[in-house]
């Protein structure tokens, strides 16, 4: 039996990407990658996620703030600081802080952006710089004073708070910025902030639903009274309190769900001695705001 020509199909072998194991434990530049054998176009394979101009990491690794805000250190001109929310998270405060990475340089010349970042122009004074975690970043009281004048009034008094209430400022310090300042770029919006901030808030949300009534024009709540019986026993520490009235209100977050055996003995205290007590969720403050009002114009009106 005669045998024809064997034809052969030849199918590309697939090949493993390359993935520089240099390149898999935190965000690398572009330059990094070339160093590392690999091309710009390799980089836009799925072995690769893009985190900003020029700036990207292996796939599989999960981002650590920390990790990022090092290999951006490393692109920053001399005497640049991280500032904004980025420095109010490396001072210990609840904000984003990659959600852009915030930068301030002192030179009003030069380019007006860096590649993944958010750039501010300001001129910052010797002691509005400091280190931490090995990193420039503005000091605690220029980074209070930068959000509490950029930001929507209640995010402001909401930094101006968490600020106070970890004693990274003092409300003396804030006061004398502002005189110190009159007439300065969002001077206003900050005076108007230290004059709403408490330092006994406990939480953001707590500080939004104080500014909720306040802003609505009902009398200012106390922050954090602590509440006796008739025979002097301690019964609770309300998030916000009008005496006359005697009504309490509580902000039940996550830390309600988790302790609410707890709460309810509190709260069953508090009715006995003759308190009122008022709760709301952050659906109530962010979602039925009027309500909220409304709930609280009523009470304090019985």
């Amino acid at each position: 039996m005669p045998v024809g020509p064997v034809s052969w199909i030849l199918r590309p072998v697939g090949r493993r990407p390359l993935i520089p194991a240099e390149l898999t434990t935190g965000p690398f530049t572009i330059d990094d990658a070339r160093r590392a054998g690999l091309t710009p176009r390799q980089l836009q394979g799925s072995s690769w996620r893009r985190l900003g101009s020029g700036l990207y990491c292996w796939a599989l690794w999960t981002p650590a703030p920390l990790a990022i805000l090092k290999v951006i250190a490393r692109r920053l001109p001399k005497r640049a600081a991280f500032s904004g929310p980025t420095a109010a998270w490396l001072h210990g405060l609840d904000l984003p802080p990659c959600d852009p990475v915030v930068v301030t340089l002192p030179d009003r010349r030069g380019a007006s952006r860096l590649a993944g970042m958010s750039v501010q122009r300001a001129r910052l004074a010797e002691d509005e710089v400091v280190e931490l975690r090995g990193l420039a970043v503005t000091s605690a009281l220029r980074t209070t004073v930068d959000l509490g004048s950029r930001l929507p009034l209640v995010e402001a008094v909401v930094v101006v708070d968490m600020a106070l209430h970890r004693r990274l400022v003092t409300l003396d310090a804030l006061h004398a910025y502002v005189l110190a300042c009159s007439g300065g770029y969002g001077i206003a919006r900050l005076r108007r902030a230290v004059q709403l901030a408490e330092p006994a808030a406990e939480s953001p949300m707590e500080t939004r639903l104080r500014l909720l009534l306040v802003l609505a024009g009902l009398p200012r709540p106390v922050a954090q009274a602590r509440l006796h019986d008739s025979q002097g026993r301690f019964l609770g520490r309300p998030d916000l309190y009008y005496p006359e009235q005697r009504l309490a209100l509580e902000y039940d977050g996550a830390t309600h769900r988790e302790s609410v055996v707890k709460d309810n003995r509190r709260q069953n205290l508090l009715l006995s001695a003759g308190f009122r007590l008022l709760r709301f969720s952050a659906a109530d403050v962010q979602g039925s705001p009027e309500a909220v009002i409304g709930q609280v114009r009523t009470a304090l009106a019985a």
